[in-house]
């Protein structure tokens, strides 16, 4: 087969999407490289370099090359996009694919120019970047182009994206650096100083995915699990049973700082886009979309109905692919990524 397999990435700070048009999300891995730090050579990428973290020898380490939505370290996110590309890529064909690669709307100038190369050198005939809110509207199924106010909420890994789009494009946006990392690092936090245990961040994030929650709830408060890390007092390895209420207590501050992002957002947004945006309501996703009592939070908070995407963790990948069929967009953007 030699037709082109024109790709959307959504780069993510914890985990990679590759979409691949008639196919769907062909890639869903960890974004994290395990090197050998002696020989700096690669060793494994994704998944399995994910399983290595927290449980390597000294020579090996694990590496997350994006931070807060961008790239940190160029060398090894080129890598650990060349192996994504080359898993998503159809071996029968000779064409390199377009790529769109979802950029967070706050990224530098610096920033941006760092993704188109990384794309571009890993492989693409043409990359183009997408912010994140604007390829996550698209995935959620709004029709951007239209002359209405859409809100998009995005709670990702590294970074949470508010935007207002109308008439193909972001009307005003707000990129903030809280999102499901600093709620695991609140978790990990809580547990130190509350119980003296030491937890890592794999077990904070799944304590966040069991029993996460934002809301006041029965349900929520006594749903429960179970965390093994080292005491701090004896240095030797305890059990513990977390309740979801402390969870939301853990968490809290952060998701705070979430909502007012969001009530800012509203705040700043001419009246005409506010009303529609009252009409259609605030549209959510990322992996933030999956706690527990988030659509509750923000309708209390904000008093506008709330929308949860059906799959929120692949809005962004999805937007990023659908966006090469939409000619109009796909323009627009092609100028904005001229440096």
């Amino acid at each position: 087969m030699l037709f082109r397999q024109d790709m959307g990435i959504d780069l993510g700070t914890a985990n990679t999407l590759v979409f691949v048009k008639g196919s769907g999300v062909v890639v869903n891995e960890p974004s994290v490289v395990a090197i050998d730090s002696e020989s700096q050579k690669i060793l494994q990428v994704g998944l399995e370099a994910k399983k290595m973290v927290g449980k390597t020898p000294a020579s090996i380490i694990a590496i997350r090359p994006l931070r807060d939505g961008v790239i940190a370290d160029y060398d090894i996110a080129l890598a650990m996009l060349k192996y994504f590309i080359s898993r998503a890529s159809n071996r029968f064909t000779l064409l390199k694919p377009r790529v769109v690669i979802g950029v967070p709307s706050g990224a530098t100038e610096v920033e941006r120019r760092a993704l188109t190369d990384a794309g571009l050198e890993a492989g693409a005939k043409k990359a183009f970047l997408i912010e994140e809110p604007m390829a996550s509207a698209i995935g959620v199924g709004l029709n951007v182009e239209e002359p209405t106010g859409n809100m998009i909420v995005d709670i990702g890994g590294g970074t949470t994206e508010i935007a207002v789009i109308s008439l193909g494009s972001i009307v005003l946006s707000q990129s903030i650096r809280t999102a499901g990392d600093e709620l695991d690092e609140s978790i990990v936090q809580y547990v130190k100083d509350k119980y003296r245990l030491s937890i890592g961040e794999k077990t904070a994030e799944r304590v966040k995915i069991e029993i996460g929650n934002v809301v006041d709830h029965e349900d929520f408060d006594e749903a429960e699990t179970e965390v093994i890390g080292l005491d701090l007092n004896t240095g030797l390895p305890k059990k513990l049973i977390l309740k979801g209420y402390e969870v939301r207590e853990a968490i809290t501050e952060p998701v705070n700082r979430i909502v007012e992002a969001v009530k800012f957002t509203i705040e700043n947004t001419p009246p005409e886009l506010v009303s529609d945006i009252v009409l259609n309501g605030i549209n959510v996703a990322g992996g933030g979309a999956l706690l527990k009592g988030i659509r509750e939070l923000l309708e209390r908070e904000t008093r506008i109905k709330v929308n949860l995407a059906d799959d929120p963790l692949t809005c962004v990948a999805r937007g990023a692919g659908m966006v090469l069929e939409r000619v109009s967009i796909l323009e627009r953007i092609s100028k904005e990524n001229q440096y």
